[in-house]
């Protein structure tokens, strides 16, 4: 591990420690930059942290990435809340492969969890370099597998079977926009 992303991973951890004890007398200041460093520290020595436990060089593409998907849920909540007060409850449940074009297991949780904080849609299981998706309406999942593939990258076996996509858009790579951040 780089000396940055180690000091980058104490400053974290010590600003993490800082929100939850909300205390700011020197010693425990003190005993917070200690405790992170030994975090840090004893990680390093079992060999747990890696580049994409804290990857530090997706950071400015988080600032493009949460910003529209926040955006992405907001729009989608306000269509399912549109089709609950409908009378004629007008839904179509489907079930839909999503081809993803991520080649960790991580980037593929990140896609699959991406579609599920979208109203309306839920991510039933990851298979292979597939996920299996369950949507409210045909509509809506058609327009969040676009639009999220477009975001992330690849075209779905959905989007080119619905004629949506001619597979030859330009295609972004998911360390274009998400940061990531897991449990060792």
């Amino acid at each position: 591990m780089r000396a940055t992303q180690s000091l980058s991973v104490v400053a974290s951890l010590f600003v993490f420690w800082l929100v939850l004890s909300g205390i700011f007398t020197p010693f425990l200041l003190t005993m917070g930059l200690v405790s992170a460093v030994a975090i840090v520290w004893f990680a390093h020595r079992m060999d747990v942290i890696d580049q994409e436990g804290h990857p530090l060089h997706l950071g400015r593409s988080a600032l493009t990435y949460l910003p529209w998907l926040v955006v992405e849920i907001v729009k989608a909540a306000w269509d399912v809340s549109k089709i609950i007060v409908n009378p004629r409850m007008p839904i179509s449940p489907t079930m839909v492969r999503v081809k993803t074009s991520q080649k960790t297991p991580v980037g593929q949780v990140v896609y699959a969890n991406s579609i599920t904080l979208t109203p309306g849609t839920i991510s039933v299981v990851v298979e292979g370099d597939e996920i299996l998706v369950h949507a409210l309406t045909r509509e809506g999942a058609e327009a969040v597998v676009h639009t999220i593939e477009r975001m992330v990258g690849g075209t779905s076996y959905f989007s080119i079977d619905s004629g949506r996509s001619d597979n030859e858009e330009k295609s972004l790579a998911f360390a274009d926009f998400a940061v990531l951040y897991r449990l060792g």
